[in-house]
């Protein structure tokens, strides 16, 4: 008698600070192609328990195990919400990664800071935003100067608290992690991100690009993607 073949893993997709599930298109569009199920969360970035909330209510959805994927401030959510039993592996883009009891923030102090954050600006009522320059120049900086402006344009507001919000269990402690570098990323450290690889033994490939290599350098995400499905299923 065969054995029933496993299912295979359903890639679940989350969005960073400033951006929303539209972010991944290139990378959903790709997956799809080669028929892999994929559903990329779309997250409040109001506080890191809403993010991990919304993430979670996708994860439950699904029928059988999951790869997570994180871009930048969704690595601290997928940090969180990757504990869920059904989560086979991690996948981070250029994203933070925080320990138990750590937070965003406390990454991002811990090295000198890229200059895209000087772009980030508070908007008068508890929230904050980057600037339509700090798109052009330091974000999406290998992108038409066009679609960075839409970008800067359709960004939802990031809660001025929520990089304090610290991580309670760190997923990629248990998990097979793989990690994306951008060396030349000038929004998030790429100091840290070379630092992270490491302390979670990810494996681990560094792209020429932006800190938005999933909009620039698609097809390269995507693979690592499928690379994770593969070495998990």
């Amino acid at each position: 008698m065969t054995a029933p073949i496993p299912p295979s893993s359903t890639v679940v997709l989350v969005h960073g600070a400033w951006a929303d599930a539209s972010s991944w298109r290139r990378v959903v569009a790709i997956l799809q192609a080669k028929n892999v199920d994929v559903v990329a969360v779309q997250n409040p970035t109001t506080s890191l328990a809403a993010d991990v909330e919304a993430t979670r209510r996708v994860i439950e959805r699904i029928d059988g195990p999951v790869v997570l994927a994180g871009h930048s401030w969704g690595g601290t959510v997928i940090t969180e919400a990757g504990n869920s039993p059904q989560v086979k592996a991690l996948v981070f883009v250029a994203a933070f990664a925080p320990g138990a009891g750590e937070s965003t923030g406390d990454q991002v102090n811990a090295h000198a800071p890229p200059p895209g954050l000087g772009e980030v600006k508070p908007d008068g009522e508890g929230f904050l935003k980057m600037s339509v320059d700090g798109w052009i120049t330091n974000v999406a900086q290998d992108l038409p100067a066009a679609e960075a402006r839409v970008l800067a344009a359709t960004q939802p507001p990031l809660g001025t608290d929520t990089f304090g919000d610290k991580v309670t269990k760190a997923a990629w402690m248990d998990r097979p992690n793989w990690y994306i570098i951008s060396s030349e990323d000038r929004a998030v450290s790429v100091e840290l991100q070379r630092e992270l690889a490491v302390k979670m033994k990810a494996t681990t490939v560094e792209l020429k690009a932006s800190h938005v290599s999933l909009l620039s350098m698609p097809t390269e995400v995507a693979e690592v993607i499928l690379d994770a499905i593969a070495k998990t299923n």
